[in-house]
């Protein structure tokens, strides 16, 4: 879990404009890009998500009018440096559902933290292939969904529980030399139940055909399957 110094929580009543500056698919990538490897230029920023300078020198300067990013220390006097201000973007989802800038928000978040986890399997994939990682991380490593039956509670409790426990984990593992950057993505989204028309297609509550399940398939201890930026029950964007 982060520390209150290191994370950015972000109120829709109080912070519509952040709100708004954030709801932008660059600014999320270049902020993440910041967080993820340090301090960058805006050229180095544009070399990697292959938008021009200046397009990346114009969203870096509005991440900085809403602190989401500071001038960093520079190598040269050449060209100005970036750093994040923080290690996590949080927020409450009760409050974020309350205005429409919030959801907006939050539905774009969630959409871009699957979009890093694709980016970071293929990563993973590559580093595995090329010998940049250990053979030990083959069995731990993978990914895993399921479908149990919880209540809000339950799964209020679980965020907490995993939180907790990688808060002890990395704590654990700081000065180990054996540690590596682990892309670590939860979700727990709740789905209405279904009921089967006559014809034995599924439908939701309101009649609606249902996608069907695209997955029933388990992997090894790294990972199960049973179907298809947070911390506790807000959400969060590192």
């Amino acid at each position: 879990m982060e520390s209150d110094q290191h994370k950015r929580v972000l109120d829709p009543e109080h912070d519509t404009a952040a709100l708004k500056a954030l709801t932008h698919p660059l600014r999320i990538r270049l902020l993440g890009l910041l967080r993820q490897d340090g301090p960058a230029t805006a050229s180095e920023l544009a070399a990697r998500t292959g938008e021009s300078s200046a397009s990346a020198s114009y969203h870096l300067r509005v991440l900085a009018k809403y602190r989401f990013i500071a001038e960093a220390e520079h190598r040269d006097g050449r060209e100005r440096r970036w750093r994040a201000l923080h290690t996590v973007t949080s927020w409450s989802n009760e409050s974020m559902e309350s205005s429409s800038a919030g959801r907006a928000f939050v539905s774009l978040a969630r959409r871009k933290q699957i979009e890093h986890l694709e980016a970071s399997l293929a990563q993973h994939e590559s580093d595995m292939a090329a010998g940049r990682l250990d053979p030990e991380w083959v069995e731990p490593s993978g990914i895993s969904d399921l479908m149990p039956r919880l209540t809000p509670g339950s799964v209020s409790e679980l965020w907490a529980t995993v939180a907790a426990k990688l808060e002890e984990l990395t704590a654990r593992d700081a000065d180990d030399p054996d540690a590596e950057r682990v892309v670590l993505l939860t979700a727990a989204l709740p789905v209405a139940r279904y009921e089967q028309d006559g014809s034995g297609a599924a439908e939701d509550a309101g009649g609606q055909a249902r996608p069907a399940s695209t997955a029933s398939t388990a992997s090894t201890a790294g990972g199960a399957s049973a179907a298809g930026t947070p911390s506790t029950e807000d959400g969060a964007l590192s």
